[in-house]
């Protein structure tokens, strides 16, 4: 399968990811372009989608720079740092999530969008 990569705008920062081989993927890449007004929880990014499914592997500790689905809110996630649920250094979402990708580079480059920052995410 070929890489799929991602191009995702919040304000005025751009980051890039490549999504994994899952389902949660799939319907990820199917949806786009998305444009949601996103929010911020510690130092996630989240917005709501169109996109609805369950939990399918769902992690509760994802990797820094994880692009993650979480089902209750049918939103996708960013993850570049600790989140109000963390321990120590661990990176927890607010609850299980489906990770369908990974931001390539430096994902702590979003740590200055604010709740309210519009986000865009598109076929790269």
């Amino acid at each position: 399968m070929q890489e799929r990569r991602i191009r995702i705008t919040a304000g005025d920062i751009e980051v890039t990811g490549l999504l994994n081989d899952s389902g949660t993927a799939d319907l990820v890449w199917d949806a786009l372009p998305v444009t949601a007004s996103g929010s911020t929880w510690g130092d996630e990014i989240y917005f709501r989608t169109e996109i609805v499914t369950g939990v399918q592997d769902g992690q509760e500790v994802v990797d820094m720079g994880a692009l993650a689905y979480w089902p209750p809110g049918q939103a996708i996630c960013l993850f570049y740092g600790p989140t109000p649920m963390s321990q120590g250094d661990d990176i927890r979402p607010a609850s299980a999530v489906n990770v369908f990708g990974q931001i390539e580079g430096d994902p702590t480059i979003l740590k200055p969008a604010t709740s309210g920052v519009q986000v865009s995410v598109e076929r790269a």
